[in-house]
């Protein structure tokens, strides 16, 4: 009989994704706070090493075969899975920062977007910067309803549904939504099931009850959806060279309520707007 193992995980589980959580937060916080003009994706890649190093964690990126660095960054038109190396960040640049710790056999996942300031191109900057507000804001729309949802499939309308509207209004682009890309569930490993898509499908999906924890982190475009796989065999990138924006957390829901566990609040920002308060886990 084949073994397999459940989707949700007890509370001596969730609590001991916890440390992981918050080991992530701190690895992509030091890195944002270095986001500047001149530095090298390679540079901001050793930050959020040595931070998880430092806490007693290693790089779960590190445990994928052939992928050797603690993150993936992504410049632009890159989306996703960018390998970090001599590339230089410019002004204006848009730029997708994902990665992980794990500490004693549990994960944390975790993704955030920024542009690197420049003030000479405001309309660059402020339409680089509404594609990141967009991805960010329907991350959070998901992980707001799954706090009240009963299967995946809510949580994937609502961040669809996020997109779609912003992408709706007269001073907005069409957004894209990747397809062959989706969010996941994390625990003993980093890509665990079940699958969690960034829009609706036919099928509702799994049950969501506590115990589920789930990696939520809608990738958007500007443009086309369509993506290739650069020459680097990992660089996922956009055909019709629109800008790409990645946002993504870590969420534990228990019998108390919903957290966050790759925000250092929680969550609580985030979910302010929904009306959502979290709850710790432990």
């Amino acid at each position: 009989m084949a073994f397999r193992r459940s989707i949700y995980k007890s509370r001596a589980q969730l609590e001991a994704m916890v440390e992981p959580g918050r080991i992530t937060a701190a690895a992509l916080t030091a890195v944002r706070a270095a986001v500047r003009p001149g530095i090298t994706t390679g540079e901001l890649d050793a930050i959020a090493d040595r931070v998880i190093v430092d806490r007693g964690a290693e790089s779960n990126f590190k445990l994928v075969r052939g992928y050797r660095h603690t993150t993936c960054i992504s410049v632009n038109d890159q989306v996703v899975h960018g390998i970090p190396g001599s590339r230089v960040l410019h002004p204006g640049d848009i730029v997708s920062v994902d990665g992980g710790a794990q500490f004693r056999g549990w994960n944390g996942d975790s993704a955030f977007t920024m542009v690197v300031p420049d003030p000479s191109q405001p309309a660059l900057v402020a339409a680089r910067t509404a594609l990141s507000d967009v991805t960010e804001g329907s991350m959070w729309a998901g992980i707001a309803a799954m706090a009240t949802a009963t299967h995946l499939g809510d949580i994937s309308a609502a961040i669809e549904d996020h997109i779609l509207g912003a992408g709706a209004s007269a001073v907005a682009p069409n957004y894209g939504i990747l397809r062959e890309y989706v969010g996941h569930g994390i625990g003993r490993k980093m890509h665990e099931a079940p699958s969690l898509f960034n829009y609706r499908t036919p099928d509702r999906g799994a049950e969501v009850r506590p115990g589920l924890v789930l990696a939520i982190e809608p990738m958007v475009t500007a443009g086309s959806d369509r993506t290739y796989v650069e020459d680097d065999d990992w660089t996922v990138s956009t055909i019709d060279g629109s800008d790409g924006s990645h946002w993504e957390h870590s969420v534990a829901l228990h019998d108390g309520g919903i957290w966050v566990l790759t925000a250092e609040d929680g969550g609580q920002a985030g979910l302010a707007p929904f009306g959502i308060v979290p709850v710790p886990v432990a």
